[in-house]
C-alpha cells in the first residue's frame, strides 16, 4: 500500500456448467493464489459460481439454492484475509432471480451488486431469467448480517484513504449511460466489471478501446474479469479475457482463451492527483451530491509490502508504439513548425535567426524552422543559422553545424566571439584564465546578443533552441540562451529532442542530412563553454547535472502527476535497475529538486512557444510557480530515503 500502490487480479477459473460444488472449490483455490500473490482486489467473471451458460436451469430451484450455500462457504473460507473479492452468481430475493455480484472480505459479506443492463438480443437472452437490478440499493439479510444489495454501493477503504470501489456487470459498460459514471462522480475511483461477454472476430479490440478509454474518462482503474473456458460451447466460446486498466492506458491482459488470472498494481495515488489536477472532474456535495443515493460499506486492507511487478517507462516522452513513430513524430514536429508559422505571419517576418551549435537542440530548432519555410513556401535562404565559434568549439561540432545548415539551403553566417569576449574581460576586469561561471556565462549571453541584433538588422525574429530538460534544470544562461523571440522547443524534452532527429535521420531522403545527423546524435551533449581537451570535446554536461533520461523521468512524474521524491526513487529503481544503481538514481534526484526550485526564476521570464505534450512550463500557462519557493518538504522526503530499501 506504500505511496498508493496495491495488487490486483482478474481471474477467470476453470469451472463447469451448473458444477457448482466444482466450480467454488476451483474458485477457493484462485483466492488461495492470490493471497499468496499478494493480491488485495480479486475479480472473478458474471454468474461464474453456477456458469453463465445455464439457460433454463436458472429456473431450477436446486442450482440457486445450492449456489447460496456455496458462497456462504466462500465467505467463510476468507475469514482472516483482508482482500476484497468479487464474484458472479444468481440470486433470488423476494422471489425473481437477479443477477449479481456479491462483494466478499475476511469473512464477511460486504454487499450484492445487481446488474442494470439485461441484454436481449442477438445470442442474449437475459431477460428470459433475471430482473433488472435495482439502481438504489435496498437492504437485505443474509449470512445472519444485513448487507445492501443494488448498484449503488461504494466500498470504502479504511486503512487506505482514497481507495473507493464500485462494480457493475458485463452489459453495464456497453451501454451509453454506463453506471459506472454515476460511481465514478460519486468518488469511486477503482470499477470492478464481473463479465461474461463471448468472443467474435474483432471484439477483442473493441473490448480493449472501450474499457480503456472508459478508464481515461472516469480517471479510474477498471478490473475486467471475463467467462472462459469452461463455459457450454453450445451456441458460444467465450475467451476468459481478464484486463487492467489506468487512467486510458492498459497495465496487465491475459491471454485470451486460456483460463488464467491476470495481476499488477494499480496507483491510487496516481488517481487521486489525477483527479484533483483536472478541475473538469467534479463531485459534487450538497443536496445535488452524487453520493446521496448512494450506500457506503467500509473494510480494511492487509498492509502489503509489495515488490512492484508493475513497469515503469523509462522514457516516457518517447513515442513508445514504434509502429506509430513516424506519425507520432511528424505530429510533433508539425505542432512545433504551425506555433512558428503563426508568429512569422502575425508579425510579417520572412527571416528567422537561430545559433546553429551542431548540437542536438539547434539542430531540431533548424529542422522545425526549415519544416516552417516549407509550410509558408518561403525560400530557405531566410533562415539564418550563425556559427559562432568560441574557447571551448571543437572541429566536429562546428563542421557539422556548417554542413547541415549548407544542405538545407539556409543562410550561413560565421561570428567569432572570442575577440569580443577578450575585450569585455578587459572591460570587467575578469581574468581570462579564471574559467568560472563568468567565464562560460559571458559566452552564452555575447551569442544571445550577436543573435538578437542580427534579428533587428535583417528584420527577423531569434528562434530559441534551449529544450525543455535545461529549463526545468536551469541549464542556461539567464538572459543568454535562456532568450529569444519565440522559444519552438520549450516543451520538447532531451529525450525527445534526440528522438526526433533519430527520426529525421532516418527518414529524410538526403543521405549526406542523415550523416550529419547520425553524427550530431553521437556527439556528447555540451555547451561547449571551456576549452576543448586534445580537440575533443571538455565539458559534457551529463557528467555535471546527471543522465537526461533520469532527469526527464523525474521530471514527468514530478510535473505531470504531482508524486512525492521518495515515489517517484522508489519508480526510478525498477524503470533503470538494469541501468543505474540505487544511490545514482537518488543523487542526480537530489540534483533535480535542488535545480528545480532554485532555477525557478529563469522559468518566470520564458519567451513564448507552443506546448507540445502533456507537459510545458511556460508561467502563463503550466506551471504557476514562485521563484522563491521553499524546496523543504521535497528535501526532507529526500532525505529519509534509504537507498537499500
Amino acid at each position: 500500500m506504500r505511496d498508493g500502490f496495491i495488487r490486483v487480479a482478474s481471474v477467470s477459473p476453470d469451472i463447469r456448467v451448473c458444477d457448482v460444488d466444482y466450480n467454488k472449490e476451483s474458485i477457493k483455490k484462485a483466492i488461495g493464489k492470490e493471497w499468496e500473490n499478494k493480491s488485495s482486489i480479486i475479480v472473478f467473471p458474471e454468474l461464474c459460481l453456477t456458469a453463465y451458460t445455464c439457460n433454463d436451469l436458472f429456473f431450477q430451484d436446486s442450482l440457486i439454492s445450492e449456489a447460496k450455500k456455496a458462497l456462504k462457504e466462500i465467505v467463510d473460507f476468507t475469514k482472516g484475509h483482508k482482500s476484497v473479492i468479487f464474484l458472479g452468481l444468481p440470486w433470488d430475493y423476494k422471489g425473481k432471480l437477479y443477477n449479481v455480484v456479491a462483494v466478499i472480505s475476511n469473512g464477511l459479506m460486504l454487499g450484492l451488486i445487481n446488474k442494470i443492463n439485461l441484454p436481449n438480443y442477438g445470442e442474449f437472452y437475459e431477460e428470459r431469467y433475471f430482473n433488472k437490478g435495482f439502481e438504489n440499493s435496498v437492504w437485505v439479510d443474509l449470512f445472519d448480517d444485513v448487507i445492501p444489495m443494488g448498484s449503488k454501493i461504494l466500498f470504502e477503504c479504511t486503512n487506505m484513504p482514497g481507495l473507493v470501489l464500485a462494480g457493475e456487470i458485463c452489459e453495464d459498460l456497453w451501454v451509453a449511460d454506463p453506471p459506472s459514471i454515476g460511481h465514478a462522480l460519486a468518488g469511486a475511483n477503482v470499477i470492478i466489471n464481473a463479465s461474461a461477454s463471448n468472443d467474435i472476430v474483432g471484439k477483442k479490440a473493441y473490448r480493449d478501446s472501450l474499457i480503456s478509454n472508459h478508464s481515461k474518462k472516469l480517471i479510474c482503474s477498471y478490473i475486467y474479469a471475463n467467462a472462459g473456458e469452461g463455459e457450454s460451447t453450445q451456441d458460444l466460446v467465450f475467451g476468459g479475457q481478464g484486463i487492467i486498466a489506468e487512467n486510458g492506458k492498459i497495465l496487465a491482459e491475459s491471454t485470451r482463451f486460456k483460463n488464467e488470472a491476470v495481476r499488477i498494481e494499480i496507483d491510487v495515488n496516481r488517481l487521486n492527483l489525477e483527479r484533483r489536477k483536472q478541475t473538469t472532474f467534479k463531485i459534487r456535495e450538497g443536496k445535488e451530491s452524487d453520493r446521496k443515493d448512494y450506500m457506503v460499506m467500509e473494510f480494511e486492507l492487509e498492509d502489503e509490502e509489495l515488490e512492484l511487478e508493475r513497469n515503469f517507462d523509462p522514457k516516457p516522452f518517447v513515442p513508445d508504439d514504434m509502429s506509430k513513430r513516424n506519425e507520432r513524430c511528424e505530429e510533433i514536429l508539425t505542432i512545433q513548425a504551425l506555433g512558428l508559422k503563426k508568429r512569422l505571419m502575425h508579425i510579417g517576418a520572412k527571416n528567422v535567426i537561430l545559433g546553429i551549435s551542431g548540437g542536438l537542440d539547434s539542430t531540431l530548432a533548424l529542422l522545425v524552422c526549415a519544416k516552417t519555410y516549407d509550410m509558408l513556401g518561403l525560400d530557405k535562404s531566410g533562415i539564418k543559422a550563425v556559427t559562432m565559434p568560441g574557447f571551448g568549439t571543437t572541429d566536429r561540432t562546428y563542421n557539422n553545424a556548417c554542413e547541415l545548415t549548407k544542405s538545407f539551403g539556409a543562410t550561413l553566417e560565421e561570428i567569432s566571439i572570442v575577440e569580443s569576449i577578450k575585450r569585455h574581460f578587459l572591460d570587467i576586469g575578469h581574468d581570462i584564465n579564471v574559467k568560472d561561471i563568468t567565464y562560460e556565462n559571458a559566452q552564452a549571453r555575447e551569442r544571445t546578443q550577436i543573435l538578437m541584433d542580427i534579428a533587428n538588422r535583417d528584420n527577423g525574429i531569434v528562434v530559441g533552441t534551449g529544450d525543455l530538460s535545461e529549463l526545468v534544470l536551469g541549464w542556461a544562461t539567464y538572459n543568454g540562451d535562456h532568450m529569444s523571440m519565440y522559444g519552438v522547443n520549450a516543451s520538447i524534452p532531451k529525450t525527445l529532442v534526440r528522438h526526433l532527429v533519430n527520426y529525421y535521420a532516418d527518414t529524410t531522403e538526403d543521405k549526406k542530412i542523415a550523416n550529419i545527423l547520425y553524427d550530431i546524435l553521437d556527439t556528447p551533449v555540451s555547451p561547449e563553454l571551456l576549452p576543448p581537451e586534445n580537440g575533443k570535446i571538455a565539458q559534457k554536461t551529463e557528467d555535471l547535472v546527471g543522465p537526461y533520461e533520469l532527469h526527464d523521468f523525474f521530471l514527468y512524474n514530478a510535473l505531470r502527476f504531482g508524486f512525492m521524491p521518495s515515489k517517484i526513487y522508489r519508480m526510478a529503481k525498477k524503470a533503470f535497475k538494469d541501468l543505474y544503481d540505487a544511490e545514482i538514481i537518488l543523487k542526480w534526484l537530489k540534483v533535480f529538486y535542488s535545480r528545480f526550485f532554485s532555477q525557478q526564476f529563469k522559468r518566470s521570464a520564458l519567451p513564448d512557444g507552443p506546448k507540445v505534450g502533456s507537459i510545458a512550463i511556460s508561467p502563463r500557462g503550466d506551471l504557476r510557480m514562485p521563484s522563491d519557493a521553499s524546496k523543504a518538504l521535497w528535501i526532507k522526503d529526500l532525505e529519509n530515503i534509504k537507498t537499500d530499501r
